[in-house]
């Protein structure tokens, strides 16, 4: 395979969460100055999905909530109409024209995209000739979630591609092909992993709900939901030295504004230089 890389960050809509879970130990004091709640106390956050192209194939970074929930799921979930496809087409492609998906997790904001109902009721792969990347880990936990989780995992998001022999599971860091690298970087979920993409000489990093917005790069801004905390803290330190070190481009999940970014230091102090990745 050969040829260039382009990015497109792309979205399939927004989805409103408590922010008491999004902003975890920080007092609501101090987020609600940073985003503002409606009187359910949930604020707005992006389905952020990134359009990646190697040469003549195509590839997404997870795929949003995509079309199937109820008008009462909908409501309850503040989701928008789901815009992935209209997204797609603006760039003139087609579900067909998708290679693979790589799922940061399994959890139905960042999978529900993945499959669509036919003429006859059945789930199908949205993208029919796209191979679905995710983390053996992530699969496991989906399949047999804790407590806290059960109510983040719709099946009819990823069964239909096991059945389907479309879900080809990874351990760890994996080469999904040249330019386009997956690493496992657990603590909000297990199997949670990261996209990490060359790209004109540097390094772009998606960073699922490791980082799900900018404010989250404050160590200390972890979501209530994350199944093992300081794992994550562990985790968080490591890639934003390494994205500090060498350079890399930080590309937000869930953010509003500043979606995508560069992470720089003076002293003891980092802070994000935002840009516009389109």
């Amino acid at each position: 395979m050969s040829g260039r890389t382009t990015l497109n960050l792309i979205t399939d809509g927004t989805i409103k969460i408590d922010g008491g879970v999004l902003f975890g130990q920080v007092p609501k004091s101090q987020w609600q100055d940073w985003m503002s709640a409606d009187r359910r106390n949930r604020v707005k956050l992006n389905l952020n999905c990134l359009l990646v192209s190697v040469g003549d194939r195509n590839f997404l970074i997870d795929t949003g909530a995509g079309a199937k929930h109820s008008a009462e799921e909908r409501d309850a979930l503040g989701l928008s109409t789901s815009q992935l496809l209209s997204e797609l087409k603006s760039h003139s492609l087609t579900p067909a024209d998708i290679h693979g998906v790589v799922l940061t997790s399994l959890h139905f904001e960042h999978t529900g995209g993945c499959t669509r109902t036919n003429r006859r009721g059945e789930f199908v792969p949205t993208f029919p000739k796209a191979t679905y990347f995710v983390q053996r880990e992530a699969l496991e936990e989906a399949i047999s979630p804790t407590d806290r989780h059960v109510n983040g995992y719709v099946a009819n998001d990823y069964i239909p591609l096991r059945d389907s022999k479309r879900l080809e599971l990874v351990d760890g860091e994996e080469t999904i092909v040249p330019g386009l690298q997956v690493r496992r970087a657990s603590g909000p979920y297990q199997g949670h992993q990261i996209a990490v993409i060359t790209h004109g000489g540097e390094r772009v990093a998606f960073l699922g709900d490791l980082i799900p917005t900018h404010y989250h790069l404050q160590p200390d801004c972890i979501a209530a939901s994350d199944l093992h905390p300081e794992e994550t803290l562990q985790t968080k330190y490591s890639i934003l030295d390494e994205a500090v070190r060498d350079g890399w481009l930080l590309v937000f999940s869930h953010d509003m504004d500043s979606r995508a970014g560069y992470l720089q230091q003076r002293g003891n102090r980092r802070s994000l230089r935002p840009i516009v990745l389109d």
